[in-house]
């Protein structure tokens, strides 16, 4: 059976994560707070991006600008969102 969470992107409450899905403490916050549901739809917001930008996973840079649009995504107007911007 799956965890409900309180999602703070959907802010409803909608079903957890079933582990963590992203590294570090970043992917720790995503799996506290967000749903497979706001996850799916980022997803589709990340290959959108990927193909029209052309971004290759294997170019350090490409990944640091996929993150920061997935921490804009997703975070919105959040804290950790405008300390990420901030740096």
């Amino acid at each position: 059976m799956s965890k409900v969470i309180y999602c703070k992107f959907l802010k409803r409450e909608a079903e957890g994560q079933d582990f963590q899905i992203y590294p570090g403490e970043l992917g720790k916050k995503i799996f506290q707070d967000f749903s497979k549901e706001a996850w799916m739809q980022w997803q589709t917001k990340q290959t959108m991006l990927i193909n029209e930008k052309k971004l290759s996973m294997v170019n350090a840079d490409d990944r640091k600008f996929l993150e920061q649009k997935m921490i804009d995504f997703l975070f919105e107007d959040q804290e950790l969102n405008r300390n990420k911007k901030d740096e």
